[in-house]
């Protein structure tokens, strides 16, 4: 065939018009029916018409669940996350009307992992001597920013990672403000929803278990104390709630927060009887 030769959509059978084809392993792909794929996808190249046919069903399977999707919770940045904490599912989208796009619905089992990372931007500000030449002020002078990028493993056959920047267009130039907390804040909460580490949505049944609830109007309700073997000193675990006495929390394993004595930055210490702060009131390191 040559190079102008016709083309005609394996997947619709629709012809191919001038810079539309979209090659596949085996054969040619509309952009029409491209863009119904994933906006996650990446291997369309090395995928046969076989492969794209079974993503396209998978699609249109997608489109009807979305219909019973109702998110209550919303995490921004330079993609949107909408969560349903109740159904234990969500999706990522940079559409405005993300029904009429068709994102993946993914559901908490399939998370594989989050991970969470702070990046320090960091430029060198210089100025201009009397002959106009540009200098490094001694000791060097920096302008900082700081990117909260989250990257959410899964198991799909179609993708397997999806990345986002919670700062996006409005990133903190200091860890001392309050929208360098916020922003570290928003990131492990949505890490921990997403893993299903975080409790607000789950009530305790009494046995030792955590079970799915509407939280309009309930409560939730820590497990009682266990009675310790040794003896020891109980602690509130920090993930689930639940009271341990030993070094890793005998409900979900979490290791027994250490308790800081004071500043390790600056060396401020709080005086007798004063609690420890969540930050160091004298430089803002966080203490706990």
């Amino acid at each position: 065939m040559g190079l102008f030769d016709k083309k005609y959509c394996d997947i619709c059978g629709e012809k191919i018009g001038l810079l539309g084809n979209r090659k596949l392993e085996d054969g040619n792909l509309c952009k029409d029916c491209a863009r119904k794929l994933s906006p996650f996808f990446s291997e369309r190249r090395n995928s046969t018409v076989e492969d794209i046919k079974r993503q396209l069903a998978y699609r249109a399977e997608n489109e009807k669940k979305l219909a019973g999707f109702t998110p209550s919770m919303t995490f921004d940045g330079s993609k949107k996350v909408y969560i349903d904490p109740i159904g234990e599912r969500f999706i990522v989208t940079g559409a405005s009307n993300w029904r009429s796009s068709n994102p993946d619905l993914i559901a908490f089992s399939q998370v594989l992992g989050v991970d969470t990372d702070i990046r320090e931007n960091k430029e060198e500000i210089f100025y201009e001597d009397s002959e106009g030449n540009e200098k490094s002020y001694v000791p060097p002078r920096y302008a900082c920013d700081y990117e909260f990028n989250v990257t959410i493993r899964v198991d799909s056959p179609w993708f397997d990672e999806i990345e986002l920047e919670l700062s996006d267009g409005n990133r903190p130039d200091s860890p001392y403000t309050d929208l360098y907390r916020q922003y570290e804040q928003r990131m492990h909460e949505l890490a921990d929803i997403l893993m299903r580490r975080d409790n607000r949505n789950r009530v305790w049944d009494g046995g030792g278990t955590m079970n799915r609830v509407d939280n309009t109007g309930i409560r939730q309700e820590r497990p009682a104390s266990a009675p310790t073997a040794m003896g020891g000193e109980t602690w509130v675990c920090p993930s689930c709630g639940a009271q341990s006495s030993g070094k890793f929390c005998a409900n979900c394993g979490t290791a027994k927060p250490v308790v800081s004595s004071g500043c390790t930055n600056c060396g401020w210490r709080p005086s007798a009887g004063q609690g420890m702060p969540k930050f160091c009131p004298e430089c803002g390191r966080p203490l706990q």
